[in-house]
């Protein structure tokens, strides 16, 4: 072997040693991460990132400016952004779609054919994005470019039904069918949008039937309650009087919360009242839903204690030994009514106000100490 063979065998050997050992190649693909690693390749990418840092990743930055060259004409760059935006459009990334067909706009080419193509197209973006507003406006746009783009009309009139613009959705398509009388979308969408129309529309008459006839029942129970003569508190600030505008009033104050949504209600000229029972030595109470204004209280205590409450522990509270009374509150007085009084002579009274549309009573034991500590702290009258 000559020398100069000698050499090349020694250069080969030392070139192989740098592969003979652990080490490995230093630019090679990690063998738990080699996928991602991959991944990061701009050719071999699955999906872009949203924004693309030059340092951090020149060779997707270097492809990227060339599909975007700024040496292109704005018509060619419009394109170039739509048919991205198509694409996206086609993977239902509407959002990333939205974005492409913007950046075709804000290229301001001279072309109003493209122009109202990508109005169009963001619009059909907007609206699967549920963004029916924005998606009307492009279509308005579109058709300030092009009057008789088919898809920009029809679908600002899919925005118009889908916000329950149902006169302006039939507009919108008979300015269409007028384009294309055969075109089967505006046929559904005008069809679709006058049956909504008449199906409002005779909701709204039921509405406001149903709202007349709330509105006469309020007025006769209004009328029942001031011809009996019964005295309506509605805030603690008013003057307890039953005052001229008492038929003006909203019946919304006589459904207290203590009532459970139970109301006054005027039937076959009768009044029936939510009634509320307190006990306070005991700190009870019952509330009855429907005391006809004709019923005794008696009757009702007489029902109320055929069985004694599980907080009577001393068995005092028996129908014969219960008195009833009510607190004249801006008085401070405490006034009692006898036990074969009715509902309506009670409220008739003229120093009872019902207060939040619910009357309440105050039911004691008669010669009870509490009674006479009770009423010994109040202003009592017989």
């Amino acid at each position: 072997m000559g020398e100069k063979e000698e050499e090349e065998e020694a250069s080969m050997d030392a070139f192989l040693d740098k592969f003979r050992g652990p080490q490995r190649y230093e630019r090679g693909f990690s063998p738990t991460n080699w996928e991602q690693e991959f991944d990061q390749i701009p050719m071999f990418m699955k999906k872009a990132p949203s924004e693309i840092d030059p340092m951090q990743n020149p060779d997707l930055a270097c492809l990227q400016s060339i599909i975007f060259d700024e040496e292109k004409t704005p018509e060619e760059q419009a394109k170039t952004y739509k048919n991205e935006g198509n694409d996206y459009f086609k993977e239902k990334d509407y959002k990333k779609a939205v974005i492409s067909y913007t950046e075709g706009l804000k290229k301001k080419c001279g072309d109003l054919e493209l122009n109202a193509v990508l109005y169009t197209n963001r619009a059909a973006a907007q609206f699967y994005l549920g963004n029916y507003r924005s998606a009307l406006n492009d279509a308005i746009a579109a058709r300030k470019l092009k009057s008789n783009h088919l898809k920009a009309i029809i679908r600002g009139a899919l925005c118009h039904l889908e916000l329950r613009h149902f006169s302006e959705a039939m507009t919108w398509c008979d300015e269409g069918l007028r384009i294309d009388p055969k075109e089967k979308k505006l046929l559904e969408i005008r069809t679709k949008a006058d049956r909504l129309k008449r199906t409002e529309e005779r909701d709204l008459r039921k509405a406001k039937l149903q709202e007349k006839k709330e509105q006469s029942r309020k007025d006769d129970l209004l009328r029942a309650i001031k011809n009996r003569n019964i005295k309506l508190s509605l805030a603690a600030t008013e003057d307890d009087t039953m005052t001229a505008g008492l038929a003006e009033m909203s019946l919304d104050t006589l459904n207290p919360d203590s009532a459970v949504g139970a109301k006054v209600c005027l039937e076959n000229g009768s009044l029936s009242w939510p009634v509320l029972f307190l006990y306070p030595e005991h700190e009870q109470s019952d509330f009855i839903s429907a005391f006809h204004e004709e019923s005794r209280f008696v009757d009702h205590l007489t029902c109320m204690f055929e069985e004694l409450p599980p907080w009577d522990v001393e068995r005092k509270y028996v129908p014969n030994a219960l008195e009833l009374y009510f607190e004249d509150g801006e008085r401070g007085k405490l006034h009692q009514i006898g036990r074969e009084t009715t509902l309506l002579q009670a409220l008739q009274h003229q120093r009872y106000f019902v207060k939040c549309g619910t009357p309440t009573f105050l039911v004691l034991v008669k010669d009870s100490p509490f009674l006479k500590n009770y009423i010994r702290g109040k202003r009592y009258i017989d």
